[in-house]
């Protein structure tokens, strides 16, 4: 029986995953890692509990429902400096981050792994939408989860290459009807695990209200100008905007205003019209490759520069200090600089990075 140390967040993916394993026979050993804390403050409008991927009480009652070992890792601190300040960093510099892919890449998988190492497991496992798969040269890839509304591989490409052999992840081939099916079978109170897609700990509004708490440098008024460096109004701080933003400007205009470009150094927001949000090119640092050993001449590839949207085909060119150059067959809108781009080919993840001012 091999052993398996499975990431339980308490959400409906990691408790079918862990119903699965079991019925596989593995020796399925749960682990609920607490990346953020509970709030007291009343004047909080979600809890973290609804907003998060951390529900221990629903995780502990799934172990016991399965009869398998469970326990919390409180990872705190760890997440808080890891995820949390380079949320904010982020966005202080004029950045959209992404803090799941962070998340992902520097704290969860590294905790799991770290954990079957210490209890002698042969793999680690979650509920994410991805399938780990070999090809015909016997290397290990990942690829998309079988269901493409749910594909969740955007948010692991920047998992380290050698823990492939070693990850589980029993929902990958399967539909989320299907997954829904097997939690109703196993008695999950589908009630009480509805999905959340918002950031666990921004639990006040929205983040502009978490940098105004934990970031009060952020309020730092400078100057909307137009393309041109016309002076067209001043905001509140170039933090608390972000490409493409419309709504929220407080500007007066007989034509649609968007943010085309945030200059952090100077403190300026540059407005102009929704054309000017598409780019043909953009540029890519912190490359991780999953699928190719080395990308070293230029390749085709899907490119997804946002999790929510399409992936859309691409030139992609090495450059001399290990970025890469994307040159998009039809111009995007918005690509932002600190979202992640990654690359496909079919349904396999090359890799990808993040996005850079060019």
């Amino acid at each position: 029986m091999k052993k398996v140390v499975l990431g339980m967040s308490g959400g409906v993916d990691s408790s079918v995953a862990a119903a699965l394993l079991v019925e596989q026979g593995y020796e399925v050993h749960g682990v609920t890692l607490q990346t953020w804390e509970p709030e007291q403050d009343e004047t909080v409008s979600k809890k973290w509990q609804e907003r998060g991927c951390c529900k221990v009480g629903i995780a502990r009652y799934v172990a016991e429902q399965l009869n398998i070992p469970h326990r919390v890792i409180d990872i705190r601190e760890q997440f808080r400096t890891q995820v949390v300040q380079d949320f904010i960093e982020a966005y202080l510099s004029g950045q959209t981050p992404n803090p799941c892919v962070r998340c992902n890449e520097r704290v969860k998988f590294g905790s799991l792994v770290g954990l079957a190492a210490e209890v002698g497991a042969d793999h680690v496992a979650t509920g994410h939408y991805v399938r780990v798969l070999r090809d015909a040269a016997g290397r290990w890839q990942m690829h998309k989860g079988a269901d493409p509304m749910k594909d969740q591989s955007y948010f692991l490409y920047r998992l380290n290459r050698a823990w492939l052999p070693k990850v589980l992840f029993p929902v990958g081939a399967l539909c989320k009807e299907q997954v829904w099916k097997r939690a109703e079978e196993i008695g999950l109170p589908a009630d009480e695990i509805k999905e959340s897609q918002e950031i666990c700990f921004v639990t006040k509004g929205d983040y502009r209200s978490f940098l105004t708490e934990h970031a009060p440098e952020a309020e730092r008024p400078g100057s909307f100008v137009s393309g041109d460096g016309v002076f067209l109004g001043s905001h509140r701080g170039a933090a608390f905007y972000t490409l493409g933003q419309r709504r929220g400007l407080g500007i007066a205009s007989d034509q649609r205003l968007y943010v085309t470009r945030i200059d952090a150094p100077t403190n300026t927001i540059v407005l102009g019209n929704d054309a000017d949000l598409f780019e043909k090119s953009c540029l890519v640092q912190e490359v991780n490759l999953l699928g190719l050993d080395a990308l070293d001449a230029p390749v085709r590839a899907e490119v997804k520069v946002l999790y929510a949207s399409p992936p859309v085909p691409a030139m992609v060119s090495p450059d001399s200090d290990g970025r890469l150059h994307l040159e998009f067959d039809v111009p995007q809108r918005a690509v932002s600089p600190g979202q992640s781009a990654v690359l496909y080919q079919d349904d396999m993840v090359v890799g990808g990075g993040i996005i850079v001012c060019k």
